[in-house]
């Protein structure tokens, strides 16, 4: 067939220019993708210089291991303490503190049952703490 011929018929497509277009496009997924999902951030907090810092005397630290055992400030509870037990322990830390406002935290073990730490938190909130921490601790084994 000469160039100049009108009425040619084509029977196939040129799949050349679409691959090239995937390919550009693959490109630049693969550059992209590794900043799409950035899991470790780096945020720095805000500074504070003239806040309120809390006394950490009078502060009220509840640890709950895994086997369930509670202490309340390093005092440990007998095994099996109740939630009244809990909360009269917190209400008499809050006496002492001389204030109803005292932050709580709770430190519950990685492996610790969830019905352990919702009896503490449950305590806490009966006995009137608006203020609560709950942080978890892995112990690591090396």
């Amino acid at each position: 067939m000469a160039m100049g011929q009108t009425g040619q018929n084509f029977e196939e497509i040129n799949v050349t220019p679409l691959t090239d277009v995937f390919l550009v496009l693959l490109v630049i997924m693969i550059l992209i993708a590794p900043l799409i999902d950035k899991s470790d951030l780096k945020i720095k907090p805000p500074e504070t210089r003239n806040a309120k810092k809390d006394d950490a005397s009078k502060a009220i630290f509840i640890d709950v291991d895994k086997d369930g055992s509670i202490a309340i400030n390093g005092k440990e509870l007998p095994k099996g303490a109740t939630a009244d037990v809990i909360q009269e322990k917190i209400k008499d830390l809050q006496v002492r503190a001389g204030r109803d406002d005292v932050p709580v935290t709770v430190n519950a073990d990685g492996d610790s049952k969830q019905r352990d730490v919702v009896a503490v938190m449950t305590a806490a909130a009966a006995a009137g703490i608006k203020r609560m921490r709950v942080a978890t601790v892995q112990e690591t084994q090396y």
